[in-house]
């Protein structure tokens, strides 16, 4: 039986990965995970310089799901090319690097430190807001989308996935923008903006007053944002949003997932990664699938 698929001629053992942000990356649940269970570990969000992230609270439980405005706090480049590499190469996966930044400058800056380094791909997170053009993040105009996709393409040594934000009127817009930039893949979606209000304290759960929505409340809008991309483009696509068990996973592919991201599941279930690398498996057992490319855009 084949798991195995490939992106952007990167192959990976099964299309099982962690989202970016809910697994660190990968010492944090290392102890939980065999991380060689997995097709890849997406690391948190890297920056060219240290960000300290939002004010507290920055996390709140909501129904199905969570809300989160951690602002991308992480150490920076050097910290995680001296600390974090090392740590994944001890494992038998592949490592995709997810990149933010305030400007475009910041994620090519991020993205030359990283020719040299033994990481396999790139996931492009542009949701993050574009400081120069007044906040607006850059995954919510599709000029814009192209524009980095092709900037960070000229000076990417490795394969260049663009992560969509489900912020916007049309998925498939963006998804062709970043397309013409010239990304090897796609991965969407990533959190939709929310807010939760403390009605106790009679104020914003998170200080940030709104913050990104995650988990199973989130699924039919991304399984349905997946779908229109897997069809609108021919890139390969890595699905997430509220995945929490290999069921879910396999709706997914389905639609046109080459690969998934598991997230908030991560938080519920330290072992949710594994299981449903585990499940995907059994499911093709029993659906006697000898091949996971059989069930990739299965459903028209």
């Amino acid at each position: 039986m084949n798991t195995r698929v490939t992106i952007a001629g990167v192959e990976l053992k099964n299309p099982v990965m962690t989202a970016s942000g809910t697994f660190g990356s990968g010492e944090e649940y290392g102890e939980f995970v065999d991380l060689s269970l997995l097709g890849a570990v997406v690391t948190k969000g890297v920056s060219n310089v240290p960000w300290p992230g939002n004010s507290t609270p920055r996390i709140a439980e909501t129904y199905g799901g969570m809300i989160n405005a951690i602002g991308l706090q992480n150490p920076g480049i050097d910290v995680f090319v001296r600390r974090d590499i090392p740590f994944l190469k001890k494992h038998d996966t592949k490592i995709i690097v997810n990149v933010c930044g305030k400007t475009t400058e910041d994620y090519v800056e991020v993205v030359e430190r990283l020719a040299g380094e033994p990481v396999d791909l790139l996931e492009i997170n542009i949701s993050c807001p574009n400081v120069k053009e007044g906040g607006i993040a850059f995954g919510q105009d599709p000029k814009a989308v192209e524009a980095i996709t092709r900037e960070v393409k000229r000076h990417a040594a490795q394969p260049v996935i663009m992560k969509l934000s489900p912020n916007v009127t049309d998925i498939t817009v963006m998804a062709k923008a970043a397309q013409a930039g010239g990304a090897d893949a796609i991965s969407l979606i990533n959190t939709l903006t929310g807010m939760k209000i403390d009605i106790n304290r009679r104020t914003f759960a998170v200080a940030n007053k709104t913050g990104g929505l995650s988990g199973p409340a989130i699924k039919p809008v991304a399984v349905r944002m997946v779908y229109q991309a897997a069809q609108a483009v021919k890139l390969p696509v890595i699905g997430m949003g509220g995945i929490m068990t290999a069921d879910d996973a396999v709706e997914f592919i389905l639609a046109g997932a080459t690969a998934v991201s598991v997230g908030t599941a991560n938080f519920h279930d330290p072992y949710a990664t594994a299981k449903i690398a585990d499940g995907i498996r059994a499911y093709m057992e029993r659906q006697g699938v000898e091949d996971i490319r059989e069930l990739i855009g299965a459903v028209k």
